[in-house]
């Protein structure tokens, strides 16, 4: 077991040829690469070839060319090769996650190694759902006619995910989408290919040692502007998956067109801790969903709405939890958050708290990137009270470790805030009451409520996703429910009287 980033080995397979492209490893049609370097110590882990539009056909006409065979596999033999990715996934689980943690910063024991064990339990789910994927037989006014209905899949997939999460998040398109029989071309984020790659050639083996036709799958790195936006308004593309902001969402919808799109996107998720709260369990739930990942998760808890009455004993119990995240590297025992993963990130985190002081809230805790460290990336868990409604921290996703406090009077009031951003991913409250449960889930606009527990809260198998009409997406991540968006439904009408 590594003790250090710095001891951390990158696999030789990732120093040269790391583009699959019709089930061969190659370099990018220019010979470009560029860099991955580590948030946690600086140094360039490896150079990845940097893609373009030509790279994009390539790829492209590779998932188009093996779809037709993929769709006609029996559906359990499918499930087959997809339950074998996710052994395969978990045999490399330690290196995958070694090489995740360097490249992305989170803690590799509490962090890293379970994202890639998640992971291959995603590819396992959607081996497990697919084959149960029934469909209804619908009953006609016509005697004559039988009514049936199959679920298919689109064809070619883009999926483009973001570095917070660089293998599990990819699992939510990936093990659903290829399970339904979807070809893929992925595009990982740029600062986090590298446990991707790795990743994929697990996915990659498995399809080999079934003796399934080249570009099933496909993974390419390069720049957004470049890879991603060539690659959904590629006219072979009949599907998208994309994770990330909501602004790059809605540029993609743009020029999607008519593609179908499964979306998930940003959010602004508060904790609402009601006057009835268990403030103890309220104080370190806030506190893990504000830094689990260093705060850099969708569903993160991004403000904290606590009752004016308790606000005093919550605010000094937060403060007590935040004091135990202890920023460091991945592999140092006793760090439990690692540096944030990239600048602008960094910056995002500093212009937000600048405005709130500005506004006049206080800074209890932390408040400023930690000097001494390996990179300037390091932030520590940070504690601001006297939000505001008008600040940013109240009005944008920071995707940063900041626990920012705003106080509520009444229970309306606390809906009004939680709702009034926009973002509708996952929020939470905390009460023991479950009349006030029942209440708060009728009034917060948003896919998903936790009660008593974090906004990070989440299982593999869940329908997860932004609430309708607001700016956190459409379509479910999770389980059975993913396979639902990654196929069409097709009715198909038989009349028995005139068929022999």
């Amino acid at each position: 077991m590594v003790r250090a980033s710095g001891d951390v080995q990158i696999p030789e397979v990732l120093r040269d040829k790391s583009n699959l492209i019709a089930g061969r490893w190659v370099n990018a049609v220019s010979g470009e690469t560029f860099a991955v370097k580590s948030p946690v110590t600086g140094a360039v882990l490896a150079e990845v070839p940097k893609c373009g539009p030509a790279d994009v056909d390539a790829a492209v006409a590779a998932a188009k060319a093996a779809w037709p065979v993929w769709k006609a596999t029996p559906v359990f033999k499918r499930a087959e090769v997809v339950l074998r990715m996710a052994e395969l996934l978990r045999e490399s689980a330690e290196t995958i996650a070694q090489v995740l943690c360097v490249e992305q910063g989170k803690p590799y024991e509490g962090e890293g190694l379970p994202e890639v064990l998640e992971t291959a339990l995603n590819f396992q789910l959607a081996a497990e759902d697919v084959v149960r994927m029934e469909t209804p037989i619908i009953p006609m006014r016509d005697p004559a006619k039988r009514v049936l209905t199959f679920r298919e899949p689109y064809g070619v997939m883009a999926v483009i995910t973001p570095w917070n999460f660089p293998t599990v998040i990819p699992s939510e398109y990936l093990g659903p989408g290829l399970a339904a029989g979807n070809t893929i071309v992925m595009k990982p984020a740029s600062t986090t290919p590298l446990s991707m790659i790795l990743a994929g050639r697990c996915i990659q083996q498995a399809l080999d040692e079934a003796g399934l036709p080249a570009g099933v799958f496909n993974l390419i790195t390069g720049p957004g502007a470049a890879v991603g936006d060539y690659l959904v308004a590629h006219p072979d593309v009949a599907l998208i998956g994309f994770t990330g902001e909501t602004v790059t969402g809605e540029a993609i919808c743009s020029r999607a067109g008519i593609k179908m799109t499964l979306m998930e996107l940003g959010g602004n998720g508060p904790v609402i801790v009601c006057g009835d709260a268990n403030l103890a369990e309220a104080a370190k739930a806030a506190a893990f969903g504000c830094f689990y990942n260093a705060g850099q998760v969708c569903c993160a808890t991004e403000r904290i709405l606590v009752d004016a009455t308790v606000h005093d004993e919550f605010v000094r119990l937060l403060v007590e939890e935040a004091k135990g995240y202890v920023t460091g590297d991945p592999f140092a025992d006793g760090a439990t958050m690692g540096p944030l993963n990239n600048e602008p990130t960094a910056l995002k985190t500093e212009l937000h708290l600048d405005d709130a002081r500005a506004k006049g809230a206080k800074i209890l805790l932390g408040g400023a990137r930690e000097t001494g460290k390996p990179t300037g990336l390091y932030f520590p868990a940070t504690v601001i009270d006297g939000v505001t409604k008008d600040m940013l921290l109240n009005m944008e996703e920071t995707f940063g470790p900041v626990a920012p406090v705003i106080t509520f009077a009444t229970d309306e009031e606390a809906v009004e805030i939680a709702n009034m951003t926009g973002y509708g991913l996952q929020m939470a409250v905390f009460t023991s009451s479950i009349k006030r449960c029942f209440w708060y889930a009728d009034k917060l606009r948003t896919g998903n409520v936790v009660f008593n527990d974090s906004t990070d809260y989440w299982e593999a198998h869940e329908p997860f996703g932004g609430g309708g009409g607001t700016r956190s997406g459409h379509g479910r991540l999770g389980g059975r429910y993913t396979l639902d968006d990654v196929t069409h439904l097709k009715t198909v009408a038989i009349d028995i009287e005139k068929t022999l």
